[in-house]
């Protein structure tokens, strides 16, 4: 074989395991690749078994299968790369008005099948104004999207069930969508009374203590409302513990 002819036939595409492991780490220390598998020879390998199932070479498979939330996926325009090269494909149409996107497909054998997505669609959705592609490109998603319900639907074959990208983008986290629930407000704990029979028993204690300068009514009160509810009579017997300021003087004197 001419020299010429072996660099024709050149392949990266690994022929076992071993190939495969060393072809992932190999790629994983290039700058050349996507950033989802650089220094990630894991995915690569993901990736590339991925492409295989699909058709699509080593390299065409780490630019169009994207992992997004920890799920593969394809972007569009490999999807309709690989429709529109199987065999099983008669046509594929896309037509936008400035309002409605619009997939038309024929798979052989089989009748057309139209797919529409509208900005009424993308409202109900969340998705009109979303902050990204939706917002400055709303022709071009719109586009995907009636394209990926148009092909996912009359291709999962061809496709291996495998979703778009773009549609996949979409889909809120788990996260954003437990921020986007309503937060149930707790209810207030309610105390219970505090009993009156604890009063009398705690009162000359109390007024010794007050007495003594060591608390006062303030403190008390304080600390039974961490635990109990009390009423105002309650709280009015436990403030008459406190001598009267003409009282201690008295006293004192």
């Amino acid at each position: 074989m001419s020299e010429l002819a072996i660099k024709q036939t050149f392949s990266l595409a690994p022929q076992n395991l071993d190939e495969a492991l060393k072809f992932a780490d190999y790629l994983a220390n290039s700058d050349i690749v996507p950033k989802d598998f650089q220094r990630k020879p894991a995915n690569i390998l993901v990736a590339v078994q991925w492409g295989m199932e699909l058709g699509l070479q080593p390299m065409q498979a780490m630019q169009s299968i994207a992992v997004i939330n920890g799920r593969p996926s394809l972007w569009g325009d490999a999807v309709i790369a690989l429709v529109r090269s199987s065999p099983l494909c008669e046509y594929v149409y896309e037509t936008d008005d400035g309002e409605t996107a619009s997939c038309r497909v024929k798979r052989v054998g089989e009748d057309e099948q139209t797919r529409t997505f509208s900005m009424t669609d993308a409202q109900q959705a969340g998705l009109k104004g979303k902050q990204g592609p939706w917002a400055q490109y709303p022709k071009r998603m719109r586009q995907m999207r009636a394209r990926s319900f148009a092909l996912r639907d009359a291709f999962p074959d061809v496709l291996r069930g495998m979703p778009m990208a773009e549609e996949v983008q979409d889909i809120p986290t788990e996260r954003e969508l437990n921020q986007s629930l309503p937060r149930k407000t707790e209810e207030p704990k309610v105390l219970a009374a505090y009993p009156d029979s604890k009063l009398e028993e705690s009162s000359e204690k109390w007024r010794g203590l007050i007495a003594g300068g060591r608390t006062d009514p303030d403190h008390i009160i304080s600390t039974i409302t961490s635990k109990y509810t009390i009423t105002p009579e309650q709280e009015e017997r436990i403030r008459a513990l406190a001598p009267i300021e003409g009282e201690a003087t008295n006293e004192s004197a």
